[in-house]
């Protein structure tokens, strides 16, 4: 804790520098380290890229043998060593020199060699490691990581990264999933009837389409209603002799299909209901059921 709060507190203008080299650079983030910064690294790389900063992770030793290639000038390098000589990346720093690449170098040694050919420098506080005898990497690690994810948090902040964005980059998995809209789970051919049909018709369509309900339109085509099996119990009495409006629940609930599907299992499983119509400007455009929320893992 020590280490992050006085690495909170060492956060200034070179961080601000950072930022702006990372949001001018027309390429990508080319993150490099060796060892355990090279592990820091790699994680750095990945949430850049999944935030809408478009990054990859170079390998020191790969680059000397042919990867420097892919370093090219439209990128920003971002290098991690806590010393700051580590000899691995000598060739990494001399190629943003020659080809005018900008190098943003992260080190605890403002003498340092990485620090000193850097265009911009992020120093590391001095702090102990968290181990007894102060030599494995922990607390500087711990304090590279948490300046890459700062970085990544500015950057979203300044491209106006929204839950949408993180989506595309997120369609698998448990974020994925709390992510997905409704209209990626609705079904579109649905369960429909019109508000004067009768309710022989209605019961055909709640049994064929197989949802346990039907929406109830109107004369130009909005949703006015829907038939629920508790509709259809409250009206058991002479039921064959109703027509649809006069069986319906009126003002349903509905959902837009733009919004998330998380919300619309909150709703069902809020008023106790499997099912939920997407509308669109008064229209019915889908069918949600609550098992698509289940199959699609928001559960």
């Amino acid at each position: 804790m020590a280490g992050l709060q006085a690495l909170s507190d060492t956060l200034g203008e070179e961080f601000d520098r950072a930022v702006r080299t990372i949001l001018g650079a027309e390429g990508r983030v080319i993150v490099s380290g060796m060892g355990k910064s090279g592990h820091v690294g790699r994680k750095i790389a990945a949430t850049f890229a999944s935030t809408g900063t478009p990054a990859q992770f170079v390998h020191p030793g790969e680059a000397s043998h042919g990867d420097l290639g892919m370093v090219t000038k439209q990128d920003v390098a971002l290098v991690l060593s806590n010393s700051g000589e580590t000899p691995e990346l000598a060739d990494l720093i001399a190629h943003t020199r020659r080809f005018g690449i900008p190098l943003i170098g992260v080190a605890s040694r403002p003498g340092s060699t990485l620090i000193r050919q850097s265009d911009v420098g992020l120093l590391l506080p001095q702090a102990d490691e968290a181990c007894g005898n102060g030599i494995v990497p922990t607390t500087s690690t711990t304090m590279t990581l948490a300046l890459g994810d700062a970085l990544a948090i500015a950057l979203m902040e300044h491209r106006q990264f929204t839950p949408e964005h993180f989506r595309v980059f997120h369609p698998g998995g448990k974020l994925g999933a709390l992510l997905a809209k409704v209209g990626d789970l609705m079904h579109r051919d649905m369960p429909l009837v019109d508000s004067d049909a009768p309710m022989s018709d209605a019961l055909l369509t709640i049994s064929q389409k197989g949802y346990g309900v039907t929406g109830v339109t109107g004369p130009e085509g909005e949703l006015v209603g829907i038939i629920t099996d508790g509709d259809l119990r409250r009206h058991m009495q002479g039921l064959l002799d109703h027509r649809a409006h006069q069986v319906m629940t009126a003002a349903p609930r509905v959902i837009a299909p733009d919004a998330l599907a998380e919300a619309a299992l909150a709703e069902m499983q809020d008023r106790k209901i499997t099912c939920l119509f997407a509308v669109q400007d008064g229209r019915p455009c889908g069918i949600l059921h609550i098992h698509d929320c289940l199959r699609a893992g928001l559960v």
